[in-house]
């Protein structure tokens, strides 16, 4: 029996031109990825490069002041990106992966990023995750719609009926070898992502894999459910495909609405803009009350002191931009609150959108989610703060340019690293799966399976 109804199988055209659609959309998926490591790695190497270059020549045009140098020179943080990001780009095509800094204020360029094409970001990139969560269950969905209505409506299932005393079998053979066809096109270019894109063999490249493959299982539970109903094949398509519009389009977009709905962000720019504020409006103001709430935050530099003959020194800067950083930072920790808020209420809801759970967890493990941004975000905050204790006392103790060694500031990397929450990741697809082929098996039980439907 299976050995006919492989032949069955891949004697329909359709077939076999749906697998090779989705090979060859998968492997253009693989190559955007490698272009996206590649330009990622790129703007790496150019800012490593630049740098130490900006380093070199800021110190020959140097006067010798320090604290002069140090207001132009810039220190970069590299958001190092895995490898599996190549599959799930996620939000780091939206998220800057170096940032650069100087030791002034942090909040006036956190928010600096890298100039994207536009319509290149509203169209998005077809990643191998986009391509395994649109166009994947597609072809399930065109594999396994008229998985019984075809018998019926072809005139063969008496046939079916008169061969074997067990028809629900022959169904689920049916459906395996769909099953098997697309994961072996699933692995097959899980394999070819390891080898091309260099992908290290590890703990998140087999989170992501069982990712996919539940996920691809899940699909084929879905229209295991719906042929249980026993329905036409017009009505088969129109459930299914209903079900692929609502669970990949309406339900994601409804909650990245709610999302915007309930934790409204306003205060990137309000944060930017107190900030500015926060230390121009010293210029016009008593050094003092600048100077004491510099050193309530700092009590290690209280052994230095604004000249009282002068109106301007390092010192008073510098408390004056640290000001401004401290009065924005009500406003930068909404902006995290919220956007940790958001991303805590989209897990929330995955747990019940096995489509929106597929890409949350695609992305975490692919360390290109919210999250990531978020931590980046937290250790871009400390390498600043170890900038500014290294430089400050030298800055206020008036070292020369050429007491510090300069060639030991290179570009940094900040690596992710998060522990693979196995039941978390799991879950909902086990849940959602027992469900649907219960209720499918409900169903076959009940139906009058072994009639000719008419």
């Amino acid at each position: 029996m299976i050995k006919y109804l492989v032949k069955d199988f891949f004697r329909s055209k359709a077939h076999p031109i749906g697998l090779i659609l989705l090979l060859v959309a998968g492997l253009i998926s693989l190559e955007i990825g490698s272009r996206f490591l590649e330009r990622s790695e790129r703007i790496s190497e150019k800012t490593a490069e630049h740098q130490v270059q900006s380093i070199q020549r800021n110190i020959s045009h140097s006067s010798g002041d320090l604290g002069n140098l140090m207001y132009y020179l810039r220190f970069g943080l590299k958001n190092e990106v895995p490898r599996l990001a190549g599959l799930s780009i996620g939000q780091r095509d939206i998220y800057p992966s170096v940032q650069s800094v100087t030791v002034r204020n942090l909040e006036e360029q956190r928010y600096s990023t890298d100039l994207m094409n536009p319509l290149f970001q509203l169209l998005g990139n077809m990643d191998f995750s986009f391509v395994l969560i649109y166009f994947f269950p597609l072809v399930i969905i065109a594999f396994g719609f008229n998985l019984i209505s075809e018998e019926r409506e072809g005139g063969t299932w008496s046939l079916v009926l008169s061969q074997t005393d067990a028809p629900t079998r022959f169904l689920r053979y049916k459906l395996g070898i769909r099953l098997v066809s697309v994961l072996s096109v699933l692995i097959l270019l899980l394999g070819i992502s390891v080898m091309y894109l260099a992908i290290p063999i590890d703990r998140y490249l087999l989170a992501f894999a069982l990712i996919a493959v539940v996920y691809v299982l899940f699909w084929f539970a879905l229209v295991w459910l719906v042929v249980s109903f026993q329905l036409s094949s017009n009505r088969n398509a129109q459930i299914l495909l209903a079900c692929w519009v609502l669970l990949n389009l309406i339900v994601p977009a409804g909650i990245n609405v709610l999302q915007r709905l309930l934790f409204p962000i306003p205060e990137a720019m309000t944060a930017v803009i107190e900030n500015r504020e926060g230390y121009h409006a010293q210029w016009d103001r008593e050094k003092e009350p600048t100077l004491e709430h510099f050193y309530s935050k700092y009590p290690q530099y209280r052994e230095f002191s604004h000249p009282s003959d002068q109106d301007f020194s390092w010192l008073w800067y510098f408390a004056m931009q640290q000001l401004g950083d401290d009065e924005a930072r009500e406003s930068v920790e909404d902006v995290k609150s919220k956007l940790g808020q958001r991303m805590e209420m989209a897990n929330l809801l995955s747990w019940i959108v096995p489509t929106v759970h597929a890409q949350v967890s695609l992305n975490s493990v692919s360390f290109s989610d919210l999250g990531n941004y978020l931590r980046y975000m937290e250790s871009l905050e400390g390498f600043h703060e170890g900038k500014k204790n290294f430089f400050f006392p030298k800055i206020f103790e008036g070292k020369p340019v050429s007491e510090i060694d300069w060639p030991r500031f290179t570009l940094e990397r900040f690596q992710d690293s998060q522990p693979v929450l196995w039941a978390k990741i799991l879950g909902p697809f086990i849940l959602a799966l027992l469900l649907l082929l219960v209720w499918a098996n409900r169903n076959f039980t009940k139906s009058e399976i072994y009639s000719n439907g008419k």
